[in-house]
């Protein structure tokens, strides 16, 4: 009689269809894909790329929580678009598109305004803090699910965690003493 050992036992990864990962997660990355500083015109653009990689790296998928998987597409995709944008010097708009609603973005925040500056005080973050908020914070994934998406060790995710929150505080704190 063979024994087989615990690595034997597993089922193989359960892969999505393209088409649910479509359907069920495009609000999802339009979201963090915003959060991470991707331009408002640009996110659609951004966005589609992120799923034509999905659709390109789907078959090697291992299984992992697919959420954290997405996430670390949108990441190098989000820092692209980022250096490509200053090249471009497009000039920031002053608000949110109403486009955005298509994608439910703005269904989980009270007001579009509160939404716009949110985004502002993120602009003033450096990727990997504003990563560790918006997954955090907006995307509501844990800081176990945010460290692997992210490659960065666990107390990491906690120390970008807790300086991001205290500068978004202070964001706010400045906007209601006014200019």
């Amino acid at each position: 009689m063979t024994v087989l050992s615990a690595s034997e036992h597993r089922d193989p990864p359960v892969r999505p269809d393209f088409t649910e990962v479509f359907r069920e997660h495009t609000p999802y990355l339009w979201r963090a894909l915003l959060g991470l500083g991707v331009r408002s015109a640009d996110v659609d653009d951004a966005c589609q790329e992120v799923l034509l990689v999905v659709h390109r790296k789907l078959p090697e998928f291992d299984g992992r929580a697919l959420r954290t998987w997405l996430y670390a597409i949108c990441l190098r995709v989000a820092s692209d678009y980022r250096r490509s944008a200053r090249v471009r010097r497009e000039v920031p708009v002053e608000s949110v598109p109403d486009s955005a609603a298509t994608y439910g973005v703005l269904e989980t925040v009270d007001s579009k305004e509160l939404w716009v500056e949110l985004l502002r005080a993120l602009e003033d973050l450096d990727p990997d803090k504003r990563a560790a908020f918006v997954l955090y914070e907006v995307e509501e994934l844990s800081l176990r699910e945010i460290s692997e998406a992210t490659g960065a060790p666990l107390q990491t995710i906690y120390s970008r965690l807790q300086a991001a929150r205290a500068h978004v505080g202070q964001h706010f704190k400045a906007q209601r003493r006014g200019p």
